[in-house]
């Protein structure tokens, strides 16, 4: 099985490089592994970090949200021959050595590996533990199934598989219509519990927002329940 790794990135310029050089020590002299950034529109030095790091990159003409640079990065993938796609965020908090053993992780290729996080164990913020939970419940009470980390952005997709699927959404929500997609068309579902790192609260930067974009994957989920297809009994 041939697995690429994609960054999406925004503003990403302090963190980028050391993720891409972290990524590439872990999987090894004489890896073949594509590594592929996408700079989704920032306006700091991220493209040039990621590419000086050894990254292929591919940018976005302006912001347009963690779904679209992931649909971009599960394209390009498929279009290089990837099997599989393995996200990782390009602030740091999904350690590389994480990324690499969920790319080899003996679930079939075609199962959707999901990376499931003890957030109170790794220091998250309050909010951020509020967030997840109120997520997880819905998404949950939404698939009939107990799922235990909705929001981990650290996940193995299978390709070109997780295209067809045909999810929407341009931001975070995207993450969670593929769960859900994935969940009505029977797909295999493998929870992974990997461990993340939160910086100290001064260093920290997210463009996640703790009230508007769960309402949004509120939202994207509401509509894909009424929109999706599904397969027959």
């Amino acid at each position: 099985m041939k697995v690429g790794f994609v960054i999406p990135a925004y503003q990403a310029g302090k963190s980028v490089a050391r993720v891409v050089q972290e990524l590439f020590s872990e999987l090894g002299a004489g890896s073949t592994a594509p590594v592929l950034v996408i700079d989704d529109g920032s306006t700091d030095d991220t493209s040039s970090a990621a590419r000086s790091a050894g990254a292929r990159v591919l940018r976005h003409d302006r912001n347009r949200g963690k779904g679209h640079a992931l649909r971009t990065g599960f394209a390009a993938l498929e279009e290089a021959g990837a099997d599989a796609a393995v996200c990782v965020d390009a602030d740091g908090q999904h350690p590389p050595a994480e990324a690499v053993r969920l790319s080899r992780h003996p679930a079939p290729r075609a199962a959707l590996v999901l990376g499931t996080r003890d957030l109170r164990a790794a220091g998250a913020p309050p909010k951020n533990i509020f967030s997840n939970d109120f997520s997880n419940r819905f998404l949950s009470f939404a698939l009939g199934r107990t799922l235990s980390d909705t929001q981990c952005g650290l996940r193995r997709y299978p390709l070109p598989e997780t295209l067809a699927l045909g999810g929407q959404a341009s931001g975070y929500g995207y993450e969670a219509e593929l769960i859900l997609r994935a969940v009505l068309q029977r797909w295999q579902l493998v929870e992974v519990p990997v461990r993340v790192i939160y910086p100290p609260e001064h260093e920290r930067v997210t463009h996640f927002h703790n009230v508007k974009d769960p309402a949004r994957i509120v939202y994207r989920v509401l509509y894909t329940l009424l929109t999706a297809p599904r397969l027959r009994a």
